[in-house]
């Protein structure tokens, strides 16, 4: 009996696995528990098994590469064309199998445990930035319904929120106060939060050579360093720069028919957070384009007069994608190229 491929459905507690042999011919179908299907799986042949990415998708897939199977993941919505009739487990695992043979299938990178580690500092701050930026807005609806209005950055209003709590001459009532007081520890202990995770992914980037390497970019710092490098480790799963630009979705979102092409705004697709790191990247070398006198400041300036600032600004972010996964990939450090003189150029 040879098995061509295998597809695992995963589950919580249960996991379907189907073999297909030749021609796509099903083999076998069984149900198993977590430590019933390691277990099963270190007995068979070194096999080809399909996952879809999803939650646990990595620790199993660690585990089954230690079994020397060759594992490969998939993004859900590319399984879905090949699953048959109505959806059940089997049918699932059946699709994962039959669309891991596929030569055109687009496959995800298995993340390490660092990476793991690094993508969940990643979001839990991400977590706390947008839980304080609630708790601030939650503290001016407040204010503003008792008359109370500060400029619109946050530092205004964590300069005088203790101020305005301790003021009788306010139009607070005392349930108003208590409840603005403890509002205002929350938003501390928050603070607290945001800046030892932030310290901790500063020094992360700092030790490890792949982030250090990364940034020497214009517009790459900490937190965009770490953060590329969670998400696709040495860009091994990308043949060229602009495919991981079009997987992070700062590439034109293309519908093209009858030979016409149609390119509207950026798709927005694969790593929202990431896309998002990198658009703050390029903001910030749009603000500091004026000091780079290379040939990249060049581009950007010539860009910045033709093009309206969100379209330079996501511009710059496609150019720091593909410079990203040149470095990654190359392993070289990034050379800022110096503008060429014109007697030299001549």
């Amino acid at each position: 009996m040879h098995i061509a491929s295998i597809g695992i459905d995963l589950g919580k507690t249960t996991f379907h696995l189907v073999a297909l042999g030749e021609r796509s011919k099903v083999l076998f179908r069984k149900k198993f528990s977590r430590s019933q299907l390691l277990a099963y799986t270190a007995t068979l042949p070194h096999s080809v098994i399909g996952l879809e990415a999803c939650s646990g998708a990595h620790f199993l897939g660690g585990k089954l590469r230690e079994q020397r199977h060759q594992v490969r993941l998939m993004p859900a919505q590319f399984v879905k064309p090949y699953r048959k009739s109505n959806k059940n487990d089997f049918l699932d695992a059946e699709a994962i199998a039959e669309a891991v043979t596929k030569q055109n299938m687009r496959f995800a990178q298995l993340k390490t445990q660092e990476q793991l580690d690094w993508q969940a500092l990643h979001r839990v701050r991400d977590r706390l930035v947008q839980r304080r930026t609630a708790l601030i807005n939650e503290i001016r609806g407040f204010l503003l319904e008792r008359g109370i209005v500060f400029a619109a950055q946050p530092i205004h209003l964590r300069k005088n929120l203790p101020g305005v709590i301790e003021d009788a001459e306010q139009n607070l009532s005392p349930r108003l106060r208590w409840l603005l007081d403890r509002m205002w520890q929350e938003w501390k202990q928050i603070e607290t939060e945001v800046e030892a995770i932030s310290e901790e992914i500063e020094r992360i980037s700092k030790d490890d050579a792949r982030c250090r390497q990364l940034r020497q970019i214009p517009g790459f710092g900490p937190m965009v360093s770490t953060a590329t490098v969670a998400a696709i480790g040495n860009g091994s799963a990308f043949r060229r720069g602009r495919d991981f630009a079009a997987w992070v979705g700062v590439v034109p979102r293309q519908h093209s028919t009858g030979g016409k092409q149609k390119l509207y705004g950026i798709s927005k697709r694969g790593n929202v957070y990431l896309r998002r790191m990198l658009i703050h990247g390029a903001r910030s070398v749009l603000f500091r384009v004026k000091y780079d006198t290379g040939g990249f400041g060049q581009w950007v300036r010539r860009l910045a007069q033709r093009a309206p600032r969100n379209k330079v600004v996501v511009a710059i972010a496609n150019k720091l994608a593909r410079i990203a996964w040149a470095v990654l990939s190359s392993g070289r450090d990034y050379r800022h190229q110096p503008l060429q003189p014109l007697a030299a150029a001549a």
